[in-house]
């Protein structure tokens, strides 16, 4: 049988890089780290670790557990802090992960509410793209995430999702009731390669591909380069809900996002996480 311990022993090497560092995080000597990948070669019958130089990697069949300990001990974890909560509302954790507007815009208010309600409970925050958000979930890592999607299709991906608004496109320039074909030509601004898509596929539903003359993920930067008259971009309207700058204009585009509450597994939500989804719906 698989023991837990070792089993976040090898997590913790995967993520870590080291033995060294494993062990520093969990406040293990490097002997006793040593000591729990050798049990667990030994309970597995497989090679998990290799020496390269003065270092390690992992082997393919300790990537493969590796990743499915970090499942098992966020779970676990989760787990936890969910029966901690059953005790009741005088403690407990709730950790979401939003995408930044989602974080200067919804969360700040729905966290007020929260404490007013319920103290004791703590709340964890972390600013991560959907993609990354859908994974922590399935890993335990956070108990809710707020998600932005652009098409009307729910994925069918393990997780569960509560729909909460529609948040209209934006087109940001430097004068009103533009559309995008008025800018087939115009220098855009846009994210990174990761997070340009959206971007890329409303001007090419409008006809053109964007030249993009600047990158960044920065709202802020984004609407001073609009500002400067260097180029034009797209904002999602909770991005104009949390800045808009001097100089910039902004028309509604006939395009919007939907925004997600997400979890996972069955219902019911841990107590924790129920009270910061009805927090988050009451002041939305």
């Amino acid at each position: 049988m698989l023991d837990l311990v070792r089993l976040r022993v090898l997590a913790a090497v995967a993520a870590h890089g080291s033995v060294t560092a494993a062990a520093e995080a969990l406040h293990y000597t490097q002997p006793t780290v040593s000591h729990h990948l050798a049990r667990l070669e030994a309970a597995t019958g497989a090679k998990l670790i290799q020496r390269v130089g003065r270092g390690i990697r992992l082997t393919p069949e300790g990537e493969v557990l590796a990743r499915r300990a970090a499942e098992i001990i966020g779970r676990v974890d989760a787990a936890d802090a969910e029966l901690a909560s059953l005790v009741g509302l005088q403690s407990g954790r709730v950790r979401v992960g939003a995408f930044s507007s989602a974080l200067s815009v919804l969360v700040p208010p729905a966290a007020a509410e929260l404490r007013r309600k319920h103290p004791n409970l703590e709340l964890e925050l972390s600013d991560v793209h959907p993609v990354v958000a859908a994974r922590q979930l399935r890993e335990g890592e956070i108990d809710l995430a707020i998600v932005f999607r652009y098409d009307d299709d729910v994925p069918d991906d393990g997780l569960r999702y509560i729909h909460l608004f529609d948040d209209p496109v934006h087109l940001l320039s430097r004068r009103t009731g533009e559309t995008l074909t008025d800018h087939r030509d115009s220098p855009w601004i846009a994210g990174c390669v990761n997070c340009r898509e959206e971007l890329l596929q409303h001007c090419a539903d409008a006809g053109f591909t964007p030249n993009i003359a600047f990158t960044s993920d920065d709202i802020i930067v984004e609407q001073a380069f609009v500002a400067a008259g260097l180029g034009v971009t797209t904002m999602p309207g909770l991005a104009l809900r949390s800045h808009q700058l001097e100089g910039v204009e902004a028309t509604e585009l006939s395009i919007a996002g939907r925004v997600y509450l997400a979890t996972y597994g069955e219902p019911p939500d841990p107590p924790a996480t129920t009270a910061f989804i009805a927090a988050l719906q009451q002041v939305d």
